[in-house]
């Protein structure tokens, strides 16, 4: 089951979670909501990004975050 979950913090900042999406698609699913929610200031992969057809696959990435001001 594909969830997205939404955590607003008091400060105005949001936390979104997304589960149940295999692979990249994921970037595709969120990318109109991060884009009206506003500046994006970091991410963190899950091994479901990696996984391929259930399967996850070893991919070379560049650890660090961005991270700006809203």
């Amino acid at each position: 089951m594909e969830t997205l979950e939404f955590v607003i913090y008091p400060d105005g900042r949001v936390k979104e979670l997304v589960t149940g999406i295999v692979g990249r698609s994921c970037a595709e699913v969120t990318a109109a909501i991060e884009a009206e929610l506003g500046q994006v200031l970091s991410q963190e992969k899950t091994s479901e990004f990696y996984s391929q057809n259930g399967q996850v696959v070893s991919e070379q990435t560049d650890s660090q975050s961005n991270y700006g001001s809203w």
